[in-house]
């Protein structure tokens, strides 16, 4: 059965416009995009062979542009709307924080973070430094290192607060393995943060771990 064929209800343009796009599968965003299906299956059943072949939407979506052209039902023209499509998310988040506006969700900075550090082979360490009133001030990546870690220096944390007049800061790092749980290490290092910040009167509001699937928060742990 054609989609155009589904119950109005089941259909995915008119399920997102009607409850909108949360309401979505990940097989039914990435059809919307690939627009239609191939020989023998409709752009859902497309959508959904994709993520079962290549480990869901995260990792078909790391893939790079010459790579995703090459994969069955994709090719050029929807290589070039995906890739289009992450690069028009992160800006937006990036628009967000650098338009002067206070930042209210810190699940926001989460996104920010994720987008900029899931993915890559190295793990890196980076500060979101912001005013007095949660305004981006700016997001420099600090320190990166190797699969399995990167040293970090409270003392250069520190120093760039300084140079950037920040009052308060939001640190994260990627663990390239994806799990997001964060480890004894990344505990004791956050409390070495806070505390070397608090000596110039800089609040570190959250150190994101970004893994595979959502952030973890230790704000939320209550580790800060």
């Amino acid at each position: 059965m054609r989609i155009r064929d589904w119950p109005s209800t089941e259909r995915p343009r008119e399920k997102l416009l009607a409850r909108g796009a949360s309401a979505l599968s990940d097989a039914e965003l990435l059809a919307l995009f690939l627009g239609s299906g191939t020989a023998g299956e409709d752009a859902v059943g497309a959508a959904r062979r994709l993520l079962a072949e290549h480990g869901g939407l995260r990792r078909l979506l790391d893939h790079d542009p010459k790579t995703l052209l090459r994969l069955r039902g994709i090719g050029p023209a929807r290589a070039c709307l995906l890739t289009a499509a992450l690069e028009l998310g992160q800006r937006h988040l990036a628009a967000r924080l650098e338009r002067g506006e206070a930042l209210t969700d810190p699940g926001a900075a989460g996104r920010y973070f994720a987008q900029r550090l899931r993915g890559l082979g190295h793990e890196v360490f980076a500060v979101l430094y912001l005013d007095s009133r949660h305004r981006a001030l700016a997001f420099e990546e600090l320190f990166r290192g190797t699969i399995d870690g990167a040293e970090v220096h409270p003392r250069i944390v520190v120093q760039r607060a300084l140079a950037h007049g920040a009052a308060a800061a939001i640190v994260g790092h990627n663990h390239p393995s994806g799990n997001p749980e964060p480890s004894a290490a990344d505990c004791a290092l956050t409390a070495r943060l806070r505390q070397a910040l608090a000596l110039v009167d800089v609040r570190l509001l959250d150190h994101f771990v970004i893994g595979d699937g959502a952030p973890t928060s230790l704000a939320e742990r209550g580790l800060l």
